[in-house]
């Protein structure tokens, strides 16, 4: 597939269902796992005009960042702080409509008002997280967990196994 992406305007679900087929085609035949995550970020940052958005990488026993687009971000977080940490922990996507009011949340930029973190799974293990903060409250719900869980389940498992 080239490497331009037809971005569209509408509901979030109907960007969603324009977007999937578009990353699927970035991520047919390609194996190597940080091209793939940054091919992800890049297509769904663009789609969206998300805040930031990104991946972290389980490397022993904290989340190293990975592959993602948007301002400088947290480079380590550990296990069970901060969202990212705690959708690690608990193994669940979590939507957090206001970061303010979630209890340890890591503030890596001031302007992120919302976010949600969806875990990423390899062999029933969590080997990282997909994160996406909004500068706007409320900004994520069930819609963007159905498809970015959706997404993720597009990664070729043979990229996973360069963890």
């Amino acid at each position: 597939m080239a490497e331009d992406l037809h971005i569209i305007t509408g509901t979030k679900e109907e960007q969603y269902l324009e977007i999937i087929p578009q990353i699927q085609g970035l991520l047919e035949g390609e194996n190597d796992l940080i091209a793939n995550l940054g091919n992800i970020t890049a297509a769904l940052k663009e789609q969206f005009k998300w805040w930031w958005m990104g991946f972290y990488l389980v490397r022993e026993n904290e989340l190293v960042l990975g592959p993602f687009q948007g301002p400088v971000a947290c480079t380590r977080i550990k296990k069970g702080r901060g969202v990212c940490g705690s959708a690690w922990a608990k193994e669940q996507t979590l939507i957090v409509a206001d970061v303010e009011q979630f209890p340890g949340h890591i503030a890596c930029s001031s302007f992120s008002k919302s976010e949600i973190v969806v875990p990423v799974f390899f062999e029933n293990k969590v080997i990282g997280v997909l994160d996406a903060d909004s500068e706007y409250l409320n900004h994520y719900d069930e819609t963007d967990q159905k498809y970015l869980e959706q997404i993720l389940s597009l990664i070729p498992a043979e990229s996973f196994k360069q963890i």
